[in-house]
């Protein structure tokens, strides 16, 4: 069994709406609550976060799983949006949707985009950010599966 660390390090120095930092690995940014929640909104906050990291894995997971399939892909994008309840003063971040658009080449078969449709879900289960918010975040898939077209 193969085991990885990651570290973060990070420094508030004042109290609810200043400005704090985060550093780990690559990742170095400004940190605090976003405009929407009454905050500064400089830099990143939590539930973006958490939407890069569950937008992230997906997409890397998707890639790899479309590359052992070997199936060609022209161009592979997302865009994810998060909703964050907010009922009685409690914050609670109720969904994740993840909208992929696969361009696939203009010779794709139906069984290719058949493929395609089914490695979109798998991805889902697959990554290992949404099995960590399984059952405390709902996540949804609205993907769209092209073939290339020529102009």
């Amino acid at each position: 069994m193969a085991e990885h660390h990651f570290y973060l390090k990070a420094d508030w120095p004042g109290n609810r709406n200043d400005i704090g930092t985060i550093e780990s690995g690559n990742l170095k940014t400004k940190i605090s609550i976003p405009t929407e929640m009454d905050g500064p909104g400089v830099g990143t906050n939590p539930d973006e976060m958490l939407l890069g990291a569950a937008a992230t894995c997906y997409i890397i997971t998707l890639a790899a799983m479309m590359e052992r399939s070997k199936l060609q892909k022209v161009s592979l994008t997302l865009d994810s949006e998060a909703i964050v309840d907010v009922t009685n003063g409690v914050f609670t971040y109720k969904k994740i949707i993840h909208k992929p658009t696969i361009i696939l080449n203009h010779d794709a078969t139906e069984k290719d985009i058949e493929l395609a449709e089914k490695l979109a879900k798998k991805a889902e289960t697959g990554c290992m950010i949404t099995r960590a918010i399984q059952g405390n975040v709902e996540v949804e898939l609205e993907e769209d599966i092209q073939k290339e077209q020529f102009s």
